[in-house]
């Protein structure tokens, strides 16, 4: 039987979203960048790519039109490297990683990619597409599908009896525990500079 194997990683640094480095950058930049690295570090040559999962939440616009397909081309890697875009919102990218698992010990991939991507500043804006998006029936029936996350969020906080100080305290843990990490440079090693050269003027 064989076995599913994590043998490299990349990433871009985080951006803040509408003003800060990668707020004009196409999603086929960002993902074709990390792709690269990832491929690159593994030691491998791109042709032995088999297939490439990007989970992405909102597949529209600098980040639709399959843009996992986009981001291996823009990596470098040849036509015959397959490419799938996965949605399952905020968890489209772990997602991948599961289904790329399950491809290569059910179908025996040898070598998959797999990751997620987001562009928050060029997607989701006032350039969204909008166009129908509330169903009439799941309107009537099933409203909290389009609940947005933060409403999400205090559902499922009053439904466990999570308080607002618990989840504070939880905040302040992940955010030192970050801080410290980044000081200790225990994140170097996973990312991969990019440079970018055009931004948007903020509003």
């Amino acid at each position: 039987m064989a076995d599913a194997v994590i043998v490299s990683t990349a990433r871009t640094p985080i951006g803040k979203a509408y003003r800060g480095a990668f707020n004009n950058t196409h999603g086929a930049d960002l993902g074709g960048h990390v792709i690269k690295h990832a491929v690159e570090r593994a030691g491998i040559e791109g042709a032995e790519v088999e297939d490439v999962l990007m989970g992405v939440a909102n597949p529209e616009g600098a980040t639709g039109s399959n843009i996992a397909r986009q981001a291996v081309l823009r990596a470098g890697l040849p036509v015959t490297t397959a490419a799938a875009t996965v949605n399952r919102f905020c968890s489209s990218g772990l997602q991948t990683i599961s289904m790329a698992a399950q491809r290569v010990l059910v179908d025996k991939v040898p070598v998959m990619v797999a990751g997620g991507l987001e562009s928050i500043s060029l997607v989701q804006n006032d350039h969204m597409n909008k166009f129908r998006l509330a169903n009439e029936w799941l309107l009537e029936n099933k409203p909290s599908i389009y609940d947005p996350m933060l409403k999400t969020a205090e559902t499922v906080a009053t439904r466990y009896g999570i308080s607002r100080e618990a989840q504070d305290e939880y905040a302040v843990q992940s955010q030192t525990r970050t801080a410290a990490g980044q000081e200790a440079g225990r994140f170097d090693q996973e990312i991969v500079p990019m440079t970018t050269t055009k931004l948007l003027v903020n509003k």
